[in-house]
C-alpha cells in the first residue's frame, strides 16, 4: 500500500469534504481516505498495482475540484 497526498482547491464545506472522500472510496484500490478542509488536501492510502495516481487526481476532478 502507498500513501498520497492529494491538494484540492475549491472544497468549502462538508458536502465538498464528503464528495470528495466518496469518490475516492469508490475506486478499486483504495483503501482509506482522510481529507483535511481547513488544510485543503486528503491522505489517501491506496495499491498503486490496482490505481494510479492520476486516477486519484481525476476522481476528485470529477467531482468539480482543482488539484493542484
Amino acid at each position: 500500500m502507498e500513501q498520497a497526498t492529494i491538494t484540492i482547491k475549491g472544497m468549502t464545506c462538508e458536502h465538498c469534504k464528503s464528495a470528495v472522500r466518496t469518490a475516492l472510496l469508490e475506486l478499486d484500490g483504495v483503501s482509506a481516505v482522510e481529507v483535511h478542509l481547513d488544510e485543503g488536501h486528503a491522505d489517501v492510502t491506496f495499491d498503486a498495482n490496482k490505481v494510479p495516481t492520476s486516477k486519484l487526481k481525476e476522481a476528485v476532478e470529477e467531482q468539480g475540484y482543482d488539484v493542484g
